[in-house]
């Protein structure tokens, strides 16, 4: 069997056999956050490298469209209207600021722009404005993502019509342990949405956050939940979780690096042609650990300086890393 076609391969059920199963399930994935660390990292690489160019990064650029009074009670987010963050709220930005922030990005060599607001979902008087701004960053020459929290009927083909290519709504983590970040919403609301989603003819992007207190049992249901999507997403954010203070996970223990390492591992086999992002958590990132969620099958990352509300890398430390690695961006 050639190495592309044992990339291929469905994760072992138990370590020694390559017998291939037909649906990931929990035990499954554990399988593969159980392996020697190098056998993962291998088995990571030969998966990307069957479906992927293995030195093209795909490089995003986020901005915030919306920011603060969200009146949902997610655990992890500073946008909420329900925690004292001190984070400063934001209007709906005019057409001209987004299109400003697109060609900047477009010029800095993002190849993809995601605009996020804060709501429960969209409101229809607020969609027009959306619908505005999709199509002008879209005549950029961009492809286009939103992520705008849970639809209702006909807003995702509204979207479509737009021009837009990507619909961001991450899952979060496992269904059993959702319950313990969000109450204001259910994880099948989010399943809904990403149906709209499909439905209407667009591609999906939705990950994760590790770091919130799960276990690993619970990180690999989410992945398990994420590969069994049909399809599974184009595109899988996997997030660290940066603590922000006045939120309820501010004292979160964080997930060391190699865990971190085998979660992106995890998600490039189990869904071997999407891109695996490394998202939020960056920031906190050295070059070594970062390099080591590229090793493991990461091929997408969020490029410029900041995301929704929180810091990344500056342009210029990821441009030099993409050169000591012989990396570069698409």
């Amino acid at each position: 069997m050639t190495n592309a076609a044992l990339a291929s391969q469905p994760a072992p059920s138990v370590k020694p056999s390559l017998r291939p199963v037909l649906t990931w399930n929990v035990d499954t994935v554990l399988a593969l956050y159980d392996l020697p660390f190098a056998d993962l990292l291998f088995r990571a690489q030969q998966t990307l490298r069957a479906h992927f160019d293995p030195t093209a990064i795909q490089r995003s650029t986020l901005l915030s469209i919306k920011t603060g009074n969200c009146s949902e009670d997610c655990g992890y987010c500073s946008q909420s209207k329900r925690y004292q963050t001190g984070l400063e709220i934001q209007s709906l930005l005019s057409t001209e600021q987004v299109l400003a922030a697109a060609q900047a990005a477009k010029d800095q060599g993002a190849g993809r722009f995601c605009m996020g607001a804060a709501w429960r979902g969209p409101r229809e008087k607020d969609l027009p404005a959306v619908v505005a701004m999709v199509q002008e960053v879209k005549a950029l020459g961009l492809e286009t993502c939103v992520t705008l929290g849970i639809l209702k009927d006909g807003q995702a083909e509204q979207l479509k019509a737009a021009g837009l290519d990507y619909y961001n709504h991450n899952l979060d983590t496992a269904p059993e342990f959702y319950g313990d970040v969000v109450t204001t919403h259910t994880y099948q609301d989010r399943l809904d949405t990403l149906k709209k989603v499909r439905t209407a003819g667009l591609k999906v992007c939705s990950g994760g956050i590790v770091g919130m207190g799960e276990t690993r049992r619970h990180r690999a249901s989410l992945i398990a939940k994420l590969a069994n999507l049909d399809p599974p997403p184009e595109s899988v954010p996997i997030n660290n979780l940066v603590p922000i203070p006045g939120t309820p996970l501010a004292s979160s223990e964080a997930v060391d690096i190699f865990e971190f390492a085998r979660t992106i591992a995890a998600a490039r086999i189990t869904m071997p042609r999407s891109y695996v992002r490394l998202s939020a958590g960056r920031e906190q990132m050295n070059e070594a650990e970062q390099t080591l969620c590229f090793l493991a099958g990461a091929n997408s990352i969020f490029y410029g300086d900041h995301l929704l509300t929180t810091s990344n890398p500056q342009r210029e430390r990821d441009n030099a890393l993409f050169t000591n690695l012989g990396l570069h961006g698409v």
